[in-house]
């Protein structure tokens, strides 16, 4: 491609003029014995739209990109690599890749189409025998006779059995001692025929191998009816399993008798023909009679069975949604959404299964019924499996795991705990046998590869993810249990005695265990982005720049967090003290981390932000006290009125109730004051917290008792009447003058 190596002219020209300085090259002594031609201007826009197109294609320009990498990264003494502009690939838009896969599927199904028209109209004709035909039809006839007969021989010598069995698992059901015992005889049942098919098989062998005369087109037609009969028999065994229409009892769903009769006869019959007609008539019509005969019938039978199937589908398609209803209304949540959803496309789906094969069996006559019906099998079998994994999971959940007294008594909310985390891993399992099942299925029908996808590429490393996902999960979960538990066991107390923590160490252990929680789930949330590749480190630069702007716009937030926590490491006060914050006086009713709340003996309730508090005082920090003055008249005696005082008080001390709240013993202080009306005595109390209140008004009610028995009286409160401003004291107005006015005293 010139333009190609103009391209790489053009880009290795630079390096020819490049040289090292105090250096010198042997070729610049040689003299060139060939010069290189100046492009022209032609060649050099040639060059240049090359170029732009490598450059404009991400792929070749990435190629491109690590050609000169390497190129500048050669050493001087290897030869430098030859740079060679990528392939410039196309890029094809969604339109155009639809558009190219509708038409290669187009062109394959009309090839498919044009085949089939040769093999009716242009196949070779091949001459008929009658005698032959007639020969071997009658060992073909004696041999279906024989299997048949001895197959519904032995399927009516167990038919007891199966009853019986389906009789002892409903009563063991109906009993509800063990749920098992119903499944269990169901499957039994359903191995059982199994292993009559495969002696009636063997069984059909041995008749085959008498019966064939040692011609080979016998000994081929009765080897077709044999894998038919085993194939077709294997259905109707899952179709039993399923309707059991003779004994109910062995039925897994609950199908009324007619319902299920209808439902196995005909799909029995459908099979029959499907099975026959492919597996044996096409291909015996083929060989014995002409291919074009055997083509011809194999697109009659199967325009016949697909209309049939068509015409059953849609005939019975609100019937079968009404009972899907039904039985979606008494299942499992869980199977409920399923059961509603297919329910509404079940009809769709059996339609698409039916022309499918339709047009396999048109086109593969021999491999077509096998793939249909071993991806059908299949499919029955992983739909069995996961329903029943899903149905114990189901069953799973509806159990709770139930702890000891003792232990639920020492971790309160451990035996919560533990069942969140059972109940969400047996929901995470059930989704995940969902993902499974699905994928199972695309297997089954050649849609998706599972075990390559699972062994190579984006698989395995999907696993691994998984994998790393859940251990994490798991030590998570198992480390918050046990730290949250330790700290509960803490909060509480136990069988013991252990009294019950106080007010500052539950308030900061449940402050740890907030912030414990968040930690470990920010830690969580960070590790299990990182393992699905999520680059984390600009949310945490995000969050370093976010937690920084927080922090300006919020510094009197901070503050409270900073000032709360001093406070409660310094124990300065906890929930139920009485406290005076400022001129506030109330009982703390709550403390976060923020605010703490205070509620009045008014009723009013007051949240108070921990940075407005400077200064508080509170009256439960080991003891009260009770400062009792009483004021006595200046007139009385001094000794009589103390003794009254310590009747009083001894008297107080002898009341059990009020003697344990009292810590020590009284002080008397005596005589503390002086006035011109009365004198004060004092005695002090040391008490409980909280408790000088009590103590304070006992002892009132003693004093005012023995001071009225000692006649002490207390200060009188005495008045100076004055004359009016101007009046003459001690003068009497003169008679004749009238009525004065009063004058008004002053005190």
């Amino acid at each position: 491609m010139p333009w190609m190596l103009l391209l790489i002219g053009l880009l290795c020209a630079p390096l020819h003029a490049a040289t090292i300085p105090g250096m010198t090259t042997a070729t610049t002594s040689t003299p060139s014995t060939a010069q290189t031609t100046e492009p022209n201007i032609e060649q050099k826009k040639a060059a240049y739209a090359a170029l732009a197109d490598v450059l404009e294609n991400d792929d070749s320009r990435k190629e491109l990109i690590d050609q000169l990498r390497k190129v500048a990264t050669t050493p001087p003494q290897e030869p430098v690599p030859l740079i060679t502009p990528p392939e410039v690939k196309e890029q094809k838009t969604v339109l155009e890749n639809v558009t190219e896969i509708s038409r290669y599927y187009g062109d394959e199904l009309a090839s498919r189409f044009a085949q089939l028209y040769r093999n009716i109209t242009g196949s070779p004709h091949k001459s008929f025998n009658p005698q032959t035909f007639t020969h071997a039809a009658t060992y073909f006839l004696l041999l279906a006779v024989l299997v048949f007969a001895f197959w519904l021989l032995v399927r009516t010598c167990v038919s007891p059995l199966y009853r019986k069995m389906g009789t002892w698992g409903r009563k063991k059901n109906r009993e509800r001692s063990n749920w098992l015992q119903l499944p269990a005889m169901i499957i039994g049942a359903f191995i059982i025929d199994l292993l009559l098919l495969a002696l009636t098989l063997f069984i059909g062998q041995l008749l085959s191998a008498s019966l064939n005369a040692g011609n080979r087109t016998i000994a081929f037609q009765q080897s077709l009816f044999l894998n038919a009969f085993a194939l077709i028999e294997f259905f109707k065994a899952i179709l039993r399993l399923v309707f059991c229409p003779r004994i109910p009892e062995l039925r897994p769903f609950r199908i009324a008798d007619e319902t299920a009769r209808y439902w196995h006869l005909r799909l029995s019959a459908l099979s029959s023909l499907i099975g026959y007609g492919l597996l044996v008539a096409v291909p015996i019509i083929s060989n014995q009679v002409n291919v074009q005969f055997g083509a011809l019938a194999n697109v009659v039978i199967m325009l016949c069975i697909t209309v049939w199937a068509l015409y059953l589908i849609f005939h019975n398609k609100k019937t079968i949604q009404h009972n899907l209803t039904v039985l979606a209304d008494h299942s499992l949540a869980f199977f409920s959404l399923f059961i509603r959803a297919f329910a509404l496309i079940w009809h769709w789906l059996a339609s698409a299964y039916f022309i499918v094969l339709f047009f396999f069996s048109l086109f593969d006559p021999g491999n077509s019924l096998k793939f249909m019906m071993g991806a059908t099998v299949n499919s029955l079998a992983i739909l069995s499996i996961a329903a029943f994994i899903s149905g114990v999971l189901s069953r799973w959940l509806n159990k709770t795991i139930t702890l000891s007294p003792q232990v639920q008594r020492n971790y309160p909310e451990l035996q919560k705990r533990l069942n969140g985390w059972l109940s969400a891993t047996l929901k995470t399992a059930r989704f995940l046998v969902v993902c499974a099942t699905i994928m199972l299925l695309l297997n089954a029908w050649g849609l998706f590869d599972v075990w390559q996808w699972l062994t190579y590429g984006a698989g395995e490393k999907t696993v691994d993810i998984l994998i790393r996902i859940v251990l994490i999960l798991f030590f998570s979960a198992v480390g918050w249990t046990l730290l949250a538990s330790l700290i509960e066991n803490r909060l509480a107390s136990d069988i013991h005695g252990r009294p019950l923590p106080s007010a500052r160490t539950r308030t900061l252990l449940t402050l740890f265990r907030n912030a414990l929680a968040v930690v470990i789930s920010t830690i969580t949330v960070m590790i299990v982005l990182s393992e699905i590749g999520v680059n984390i480190a600009p949310l945490l630069a995000g969050a370093g720049a976010l937690g920084l702007a927080i922090s300006f716009g919020s510094q009197t937030l901070v503050k409270d967090i900073i000032t709360g926590i001093f406070i409660q490491f310094e124990n300065g006060m906890n929930t139920g003290d009485l406290v005076t914050i400022g001129p506030l006086t109330g009982t703390v009713e709550r403390m976060s981390i923020r605010s703490v709340g205070v509620r009045q003996d008014t009723g009013a309730y007051h949240i108070i932000p921990w940075s407005s508090i400077t200064t508080f005082a509170n009256f439960v920090r080991g003891i009260g006290s009770v400062v009792a003055n009483y004021d006595v008249d200046r007139h009385e005696d001094a000794d009589k009125a103390n003794q009254a005082l310590k009747d009083a008080v001894a008297e107080l001390m002898e009341k059990e109730d009020i003697r344990g709240l009292i810590i020590g013993e009284p002080s008397f202080a005596g005589l503390v004051g002086l006035s011109n009306t009365a004198f004060t005595l004092r005695v002090t109390f040391t008490t409980l917290p909280l408790k000088q209140w009590t103590v304070r008004f006992a002892l009132d009610t003693m004093v005012k008792k023995h001071f009225d028995l000692a006649d002490v009286r207390p200060p009188v409160q005495t008045y100076q009447v004055l004359p009016a401003p101007g009046s003459t004291p001690h003068t009497q107005p003169a008679a004749s003058a009238g009525p004065q006015p009063p004058v008004e005293p002053t005190l």
